[in-house]
């Protein structure tokens, strides 16, 4: 029962998702990530995760902004600019050289420093191109179970039509989780691997950065707009979040599963 009346919401939800969020978070992947050929396995499941982002993004850009002709304004404002803010720095950021980049393809361009294979990634993104459904993609992909998992439970949100229930699993189960998540990774990555994966760790460094001190906030400020005081739409926002957090873990497990490892699903 979700019960935003005694407390903040915001509060309340993150409470109600703590359990499963620290269950991630000590999942223990990245202190199994010893070697570059570990890495790359990482890098190799963990871009279809970065590729889906952007469909979450783009979902909420379309919702709550007007991207059709004629153009009429949408009601909130404050979400028109919090949405259109967060879509400038991911799709086109820029990159070391200052020069403008999504945040895919700087991955992408992280990948190829430290030669890990793109195949299956460009596999999907020519599918889907090619006007091939998700399910379709990631077949021609040869994804991963654990891939296909995460990435149908993404589009199952996102089919659900309830920008609400979008927006959680944006904040909640990306733009909030991700800097824990990258910190645990980032440190000592740089002393391991000099030279080698410049690219990856500014990835990592610039969603730290840009995901706590700018997006997360925003973020949630959406999420606080999109539920007001519908108990109900909170609710679900905190079922879809777990939710996204077990195909996290699953996505986890996949990469490198440990001898004693527990799933949420």
């Amino acid at each position: 029962m979700f019960a935003p009346t005694l407390t903040d919401p915001i509060d309340h939800l993150q409470s109600e998702i703590g359990a499963a969020r620290q269950l991630l978070l000590e999942n223990g992947l990245y202190g199994r990530l010893q070697t570059l050929s570990e890495l790359r396995r990482f890098m190799e499941h963990h871009v279809f995760a970065v590729w889906d982002f952007m469909s979450l993004l783009k979902t909420l850009q379309r919702d709550l902004t007007c991207v059709q002709v004629p153009w009429v304004p949408t009601a909130n404002a404050a979400t028109r600019r919090l949405i259109n803010e967060i879509v400038l720095e991911e799709e086109s950021d820029v990159d070391p050289q200052g020069q403008p980049a999504s945040h895919f393809e700087l991955y992408l361009r992280a990948m190829r420093e430290c030669g890990a294979d793109t195949g299956p990634i460009n596999r999907l993104v020519a599918a889907i191109s090619a006007g091939r459904t998700v399910a379709q993609a990631l077949e021609a992909a040869q994804a991963p179970d654990s891939v296909r998992h995460f990435v149908e439970n993404t589009f199952s949100i996102i089919r659900s039509g309830k920008p609400y229930s979008v927006a959680a699993a944006f904040t909640f189960g990306r733009e909030d989780l991700i800097p824990a998540m990258f910190r645990q990774l980032v440190n000592d990555l740089r002393d391991r691997f000099p030279g080698q994966l410049d690219t990856f760790t500014y990835y990592l460094d610039r969603h730290i950065q840009l995901d706590e001190e700018v997006h997360a906030p925003l973020a949630q400020q959406m999420v606080r707009e999109l539920c007001a005081d519908d108990p109900e739409r909170w609710l679900d926002c905190q079922q879809v979040t777990i939710r996204c957090l077990e195909a996290r873990m699953v996505l986890w497990d996949g990469i490198m599963p440990s001898k004693a490892h527990s799933t949420l699903v």
